[in-house]
């Protein structure tokens, strides 16, 4: 299951072809191609170094049924390490009630997106697990750095032990957590390719970006980025999406699961985006007390829209 979809082809950069859609649709598939170099199965000294330093990395993974989900798990630093330059070991597993600690029991692709939200700083690893007596294995197929761009700085305030998780489960939206996502400045996306190659990734902007259309119907605008368009291509390619919104003073998360479509009416967007998603919400899940860490209040990044 060591295959790698990033790899070096005569005429570049092998990506598949949602993302080559998308990449082509936005006039930037040279740029991509330059861009999707930096990509490798291996993971460099720095990046090591940086995964070390964490305290929260995000997963995404598919569900038995198919769902997409994103996941948050936290620990104290060097939770998350590099044991070689192919593996990571990762010492926490989901809390009781997420959905992602079923799947997180057997051999899958997933997609890990560690964030330092005090420096702005992110790094993406998308491969295949395994289960350990501690947490996970993780056998890297793609290993890269994400610009700063979209990430307000916060910093982590306090940990908080000892609470028990409480989870709510419902098929939409309620006030409260609709209040939530209209507050919220970051969110994270977990998506997967047709193959099952899952990706998470990160979308930030001012508060109110991440729009509520009713119920069961969010909006987001897709700012520009690195020009690979991984997440646009996967759901391109495959619907089926999942979201997790954090409440960073509170340690509560937001766990949705749907199916998500690119919007390309310019009517839609808002101020300076490229274009539109439209994501269907099938099955919310919110866990108060999901993680220990308590953050500040955010410092918005200087280049939102």
């Amino acid at each position: 299951m060591n295959d790698t979809r990033i790899r070096e082809l005569p005429d570049g950069v092998g990506y598949h072809p949602g993302e080559l859609a998308v990449q082509r649709r936005m006039g930037q598939a040279d740029i991509a191609q330059r861009v999707g170099r930096m990509i490798r199965p291996d993971i460099p000294d720095a990046a090591a170094r940086f995964l070390a330093e964490q305290p929260m990395v995000v997963l995404a993974a598919a569900d038995d049924a198919g769902r997409m989900w994103a996941g948050q798990l936290a620990g104290p630093p060097g939770f998350v390490h590099a044991t070689d330059a192919r593996a990571i070991e990762v010492d926490a597993v989901p809390v009781a009630g997420d959905p992602l600690a079923e799947s997180l029991r057997d051999t899958r692709h997933v997609g890990m997106i560690a964030l330092q939200p005090q420096t702005r700083r992110r790094m993406r690893v998308n491969g295949v697990i395994a289960p350990t007596a501690t947490g996970l294995h993780i056998d890297t197929e793609q290993v890269y750095s994400n610009c700063p761009k979209y990430i307000s700085r916060r910093g982590v305030e306090e940990w908080v032990a000892g609470a028990t998780p409480a989870v709510r489960r419902a098929t939409e939206l309620d006030a409260a957590q609709r209040q939530l996502i209209s507050h919220a400045d970051a969110f994270f996306v977990a998506s997967a390719d047709v193959d099952g190659h899952a990706d998470a990734s990160h979308r930030g902007g001012n508060p109110g970006f991440l729009q509520v259309l009713s119920p069961t119907h969010l909006r987001w605008p897709d700012y520009r980025g690195n020009s690979m368009f991984m997440t646009l291509g996967n759901i391109a390619a495959d619907l089926r999406c999942g979201l997790l919104v954090p409440d960073w003073r509170t340690g509560t998360t937001l766990q949705l699961t749907g199916t998500a479509e690119i919007t390309w009416e310019e009517a839609v967007f808002t101020a300076g985006a490229q274009c539109a998603v439209d994501f269907t919400i099938t099955e919310v899940v919110e866990i108060s007390g999901a993680t220990p860490l308590r953050w500040t209040d955010p410092e918005l990044s200087p280049v939102n829209p």
